[in-house]
């Protein structure tokens, strides 16, 4: 067997959360081109299908669940759906969360649980679901996309960078319960150029900025993680369990940090 064969996942099923668009979509389609079949879930029919359009041109089925990823019923019913379509689930990638950029004075304790629910809370519905299917099959991988905010600190980030420390922790508490069948690991992602970044890519000085204040001078990019995801589910990563995976091209500080008044 060659290293590259390390990286083929033939014949196994994922459940990828957010693949509407953006990091999802481009993780279900890499998990694909691997030899995944997969489950894609969010809220919106028509970019699900076009993702699930691209699964089927690179040779792999597609499943296809509408669905309001906040809500912890529907995102524990993940597991379930793959079960019904495919027969098993081995990997799992939590692919949703996130919270705006706010002062401190303007963060509620309701915000602040807000942002664990749709960070944290979430991914635990879909992993401790899955965790049966999974072990029917000799075991499996989850993998939780994370933050850079979630390991360096910055003015204006409590809520956001809170909840994906806590899904860091949380990933690193897991893998210790869930080893040594299944693997449990995370991705600090970067200032990432997706439609949610749109209002730095759209504005040159400021997309200029972002670049400035990242060692590696570029944002990145959706196959930046998507690849990061393949290394971390398929053989390739068979001897990483609770590792925080860095792809955030070297940054120390907030590349998007905000002026903020003192208080």
């Amino acid at each position: 067997m060659s290293v590259l064969d390390l990286f083929r996942l033939d014949d196994r099923v994922a459940v990828v959360t957010g693949a509407g668009r953006g990091i999802g979509a481009a993780t279900a389609l890499a998990l694909a081109e691997a030899g995944a079949d997969v489950v894609v879930a969010a809220r919106t029919p028509a970019e699900l299908r076009r993702t699930a359009d691209a699964i089927k041109a690179a040779g792999r089925a597609a499943h296809v669940v509408v669905a309001d990823l906040s809500d912890l019923a529907q995102v524990a019913g993940l597991a379930a759906a793959a079960r019904d379509a495919f027969g098993r689930l081995d990997i799992v990638v939590n692919n949703v969360g996130g919270a705006m950029p706010q002062p401190f004075l303007d963060t509620t304790a309701d915000q602040l649980e807000e942002a664990f629910h749709f960070n944290v809370s979430t991914a635990h519905a879909l992993v401790r679901s899955a965790v049966p299917l999974m072990l029917e099959h000799g075991g499996g991988s989850v993998v939780s996309i994370s933050s850079v905010m979630a390991l360096i600190s910055g003015r204006g980030f409590l809520s956001y960078g809170t909840a994906k420390g806590a899904l860091v922790h949380y990933t690193e508490l897991a893998a210790q319960d869930l080893a040594p069948r299944i693997r449990v690991n995370a991705i600090a992602a970067g200032t990432i150029a997706t439609a949610a970044t749109e209002v730095i890519t759209s504005d040159a000085g400021f997309r200029s900025r972002v670049e400035a204040a990242t060692p590696l001078r570029r944002l990145g990019t959706v196959a930046d993680i998507a690849a990061a995801v393949v290394y971390l589910t398929s053989p390739a990563g068979s001897y990483l369990t609770g590792a925080v995976l860095d792809v955030h091209g070297g940054l120390q500080a907030p590349s998007t940090q905000q002026p903020l008044p003192d208080l």
